[in-house]
């Protein structure tokens, strides 16, 4: 799951991707209001981490844009700015949820959680494919319900795969799921991370196969024989 980071403190900004990938997402960091509209253009983001005050403007100033073009999106407010009335015009204007720094990381971890738990966010039904079983919800997956364990990136990879079962997926959409914006990645890294979760697949009898489409990219499907 990728997330937008909206900060413009470079040790703030930082310090919260370090902790979300380390939590098995991928943080996206950028420093202004202009770039996080051009990011959201580019990738698909379920959760957005909004400063107010950045050097182009308020990050409330967004959120009508933000919830008309992409409603999909739940946006915290992580802000200095720590007034009743501020709290109350951040929220009305569209946030999801507002927390004012200084503040536990673990706290924000949780209500990130929670945000994403929320009805309207609804919830997704397991993948199953062969003898693999993907909860999007909880992003964890099980082969013959026992926990399928690989590292951060091969989640990240099962994780697209399997959202497309059965369907082509370009290498250049992998990587944008995989690696940050920040990540210089090429293409050999990809085929590697393909290469180690196709074996651990197949060690774990998963019952599915991961086909490479030359020049193409990859596609999972149940394996046939």
């Amino acid at each position: 799951m990728r997330i937008l980071i909206v900060e413009d403190q470079p040790e703030m900004a930082s310090l919260l991707a370090e902790r979300l990938t380390q939590s098995g997402y991928v943080a996206d960091s950028v420093g202004t209001l202009a770039d996080a509209m051009e990011a959201l253009k580019q990738y698909e983001y379920p959760m957005m981490l909004l400063d107010r005050r950045l050097p182009d403007g308020d990050g409330v100033s967004i959120l009508q844009t933000v919830r008309s073009t992409k409603p999909g999106v739940r946006v915290m407010l992580v802000t200095a700015l720590r007034s009743i009335d501020e709290r109350i015009s951040g929220l009305d204007a569209g946030a999801d949820d507002y927390l004012t720094k200084p503040f536990d990381v673990d706290e924000l971890l949780a209500r990130i959680r929670a945000v994403l738990r929320r009805p309207d966010g609804a919830c997704l039904p397991p993948v199953l494919l062969g003898d693999l079983s993907f909860d999007l919800n909880q992003r964890e997956a099980f082969v013959r319900g026992q926990p399928f364990v690989v590292c951060k990136r091969e989640l990240l990879l099962l994780e697209a795969l399997v959202r497309r079962a059965g369907r082509a997926v370009k290498h250049s959409t992998l990587i944008s799921e995989i690696y940050g914006l920040n990540d210089s990645v090429q293409l050999d890294a990809l085929k590697m991370s393909v290469s180690r979760l196709r074996q651990r697949l197949k060690e774990c009898g998963a019952g599915v196969e991961i086909h490479t489409l030359r020049g193409i990219g990859y596609l999972i499907e149940r394996s046939r024989s």
